[in-house]
């Protein structure tokens, strides 16, 4: 074997190594500092042309309706953010809502929607569950103002 061919074989060793390296401490520092949660700014809200008899009943269902999720313990603890009526998806993944910086939030975890009646909470078939106060939900249960809704180490609370 030449001399040429093993400088050439040495740095090649050398360059993997390096590059070996520099992955390790990507994984360490995503490790150590988490995903970047982005805050999206709330989509303003564009005035409905309704008559003022048909627009009564809608607001007074919707005064006593909550109209924001608040959350309370956690990594994002004072976030706040406006509900939805179409419904808000609350997970892990940068595509939801509210994406939580949780280890124990699923990918798209659990999903706030209105109905007829009010507000209604969805588990989405979460790995670690969804909690209403004490109680770990499975499928759709109604939710009002006040109460506590726990995602991994998340706790959220559905104000006025």
């Amino acid at each position: 074997m030449s001399e040429l061919t093993l400088t050439i074989l040495r740095l090649a060793v050398l360059v993997l190594l390096w590059l070996f390296v520099f992955s390790v401490a990507g994984v360490l520092r995503g490790d150590m500092y988490g995903t970047r949660v982005q805050r999206r700014p709330a989509a303003p809200t564009a005035p409905t042309a309704r008559s003022e008899g048909r627009d009564r009943p809608a607001r007074a269902v919707r005064a006593k309706l909550p109209s924001q999720l608040v959350v309370t313990t956690g990594r994002m603890a004072g976030t706040t953010m406006r509900l939805k009526d179409s419904g808000t998806l609350i997970g892990r993944n940068p595509e939801c809502a509210l994406a939580l910086d949780d280890d124990f939030a699923s990918g798209r975890h659990a999903r706030i929607y209105r109905d007829e009646a009010g507000w209604v909470l969805e588990d989405l078939d979460s790995t670690n569950g969804t909690f209403v106060g004490q109680q770990q939900i499975h499928g759709a249960v109604p939710v009002e103002a006040g109460t506590s809704i726990r995602i991994g180490q998340t706790v959220i609370e559905l104000r006025k």
